[in-house]
């Protein structure tokens, strides 16, 4: 049996899905989840280093050595707040807090939870990203705030897979482009999407599992879609 798996971001639509199939997959040895809005030792606020310190220092004690770490968090809009149609529109505030959550929460879940990982055993870190992420796939523009700090979690990404390689060759950091799921964060722009491809939390969290279970230390530091195509950065 694989060693515990952690999905960070478990009080959202995806994350909550990906706990549950984890769990009633059964191949690891425990399923923790952990969010912003659960309580005592499941909580944890990536925008807060000293939060995500402490839920690392909780599950050190706890002997703890997940071999799948994911981050299922990210931020689209929030109250008067969304993605931007054009350069007018921009605002330092909600970048910073785009930046914060978007690439920044991730990186230092990296930070604090890769040292728990194994070093000689393979161990997956995976983070979910965005096509709209891509600096070569755009075409249409807008949405500063988002596509930046999607694009700057995959530089992350990168750099994290490039280090973590020097201490287990056996590791793969990736990020993960989940399609359109139908949660809180894609509900307000789902009126010109397809049925065909938006996808419930539960579908997006089993093709997101699938593409997980057939990588390999080669694919460090890449970008995968939900059906497995690799997207250029």
């Amino acid at each position: 049996m694989k060693g515990a798996a952690i999905i960070i971001g478990a009080s959202g639509g995806i994350g909550n899905a990906l706990a549950d199939a984890l769990e009633e997959e059964g191949e690891y040895s425990e399923v923790i989840r952990l969010g912003r809005s659960m309580g005592g030792d499941n909580h944890i606020d990536i925008t807060d280093e000293a939060s995500v310190e402490s839920a690392a220092a909780r599950l050190t004690q706890k002997h703890i050595a997940p071999s799948l770490v994911i981050t299922a968090t990210g931020l689209l809009h929030k109250n008067e707040n969304g993605p931007e149609k054009n350069l007018k529109e921009l605002e330092a505030g909600w970048l910073l807090e785009n930046y914060a959550v978007n690439a920044i929460g991730p990186a230092l879940i990296a930070k604090r939870f890769l040292p728990l990982m194994p070093r000689n055993k393979p161990c997956v870190f995976a983070a979910i990203s965005a096509r709209v992420g891509s600096i070569s796939d755009n075409r249409l523009g807008g949405w500063y705030g988002y596509r930046a700090s999607k694009a700057a979690l995959n530089m992350m990404i990168r750099n994290i897979a490039i280090e973590w390689k020097r201490q287990n060759d056996r590791s793969v950091a990736v990020a993960l482009h989940p399609g359109t799921v139908d949660t809180s964060l894609s509900k307000p722009f789902q009126n010109n999407v397809k049925p065909s491809s938006l996808f419930d939390a539960e579908r997006a969290a089993l093709q997101l599992l699938d593409v997980i279970d057939d990588l390999k230390p080669v694919d460090s530091g890449k970008i995968f879609a939900w059906d497995g195509e690799e997207i250029q950065p």
